[in-house]
């Protein structure tokens, strides 16, 4: 059984929980850092539901360097870090610049002056990095333009800080895992997207809006150069997502490198319009939503899908389930909450 240790951060919240039960289910013991602003203490017991066992779990906000250094005194015997924790709504930190600034970026360094140097770290990533690109699929060769919003240029911040804490520590490793869009839910329907205030991504809008949560749905712009007007995304089945993780660090550990600091797109390679998300989940659920058009939001690009070739190749690890799985799963966790 695999005994090494991984702190996960942000791991009460969508992704941190799917990947801890991941991690869980692969044999790692598991260790869970989370100031429950956008998450739920319930999750914890949901993880230990599905897997039988209970996470370490620790309250606290990575942004207090004190309280992060007084921790990881105390706990220095991780093997590896999975950092998530961070703000992630594209249109909030337009609204909220600095408070984005202030949390993503602090938190990460307050982690690396700290850790342990022969720690193997994966960071939560993300397309935005890319701004809206001029060719696509996106690689990850793909020319980095200034990000659309603030969040993705905490991102892009954060990727260089980690790539030059890279080149200075010959025992760390560090593998980039730029997300396109996860969704979906894990198939007990037990743990799913549910922020904690009105959501921001497409398709929690949608599971909301049908079981009446939600008073409307709005479409953002429908007058994009696309198909039908409406911006395009790469959707990933968040269980394909969590799997990605563990590819990263079955990498990184097995790496006999050092200085190892790489970057991966984790997606799909297709694109699907806001009208096909919504047409598809009127499929799959047997509902017919009616929605609004509204003016654009700044921060949105208009169209972002992944080449996924260098995780297949490098990783061993692909996208395994349907978009239609991952929609259908995600209508089930609303029906379960």
């Amino acid at each position: 059984m695999n005994k090494k240790s991984i702190l996960v951060t942000g791991g009460l919240g969508y992704i941190g929980s799917h990947t801890a039960v991941a991690l869980i289910e692969k044999g790692y013991k598991v260790s869970i850092v989370d100031d429950l602003s956008n998450s739920s203490i319930d999750v914890l017991k949901k993880i230990k539901k599905i897997t039988n066992i209970s996470p370490d779990f620790f309250e606290f906000d990575l942004t207090d360097s004190s309280r992060v250094k007084k921790f990881l005194k105390k706990n220095n015997s991780f093997d590896g870090i999975i950092h998530f924790a961070a703000k992630k709504s594209v249109d909030e930190s337009v609204r909220k610049p600095l408070d984005y600034y202030h949390n993503n970026i602090q938190s990460l360094i307050n982690l690396l002056n700290h850790i342990n140097t022969n720690i193997k770290f994966i960071f939560s990533s993300s397309c935005t990095v890319y701004g809206q690109a001029e060719k696509l699929p996106i690689t990850e060769k793909t020319p980095l333009k200034k990000p659309e919003s603030p969040y993705g240029n905490t991102k892009k911040i954060c990727e260089n800080i980690l790539e030059d804490k890279t080149k200075i520590e010959t025992q760390f490793g560090t593998v980039v895992l730029r997300y396109f869009n996860p969704i979906g839910a894990h198939h007990s329907s037990l743990i799913g997207e549910d922020p904690r205030n009105i959501p921001q991504n497409l398709v929690p809008i949608i599971t909301q809006f049908a079981i009446g949560r939600l008073k409307k749905l709005t479409i953002y712009g429908d007058d994009y150069p696309t198909k039908d007007g409406t911006c395009i995304r790469d959707y990933i089945h968040i269980m394909d997502l969590a799997d990605a993780h563990i590819s990263a660090l079955e990498y990184l550990f097995s790496n006999k490198k050092d200085n190892i600091y790489d970057v991966f797109n984790i997606g799909t390679g297709e694109g699907k319009t806001v009208k096909e998300v919504i047409d598809s989940f009127n499929k799959v659920s047997g509902k017919k939503i009616e929605y609004e058009i509204s003016s654009r939001r700044k921060g949105d690009v208009i169209s972002a899908f992944a080449d996924t070739s260098k995780a297949k190749k490098v990783l061993n690890w692909s996208s395994k389930m349907s978009f239609e799985d991952a929609i259908l799963s995600a209508w089930k966790w609303e029906q379960n909450k």
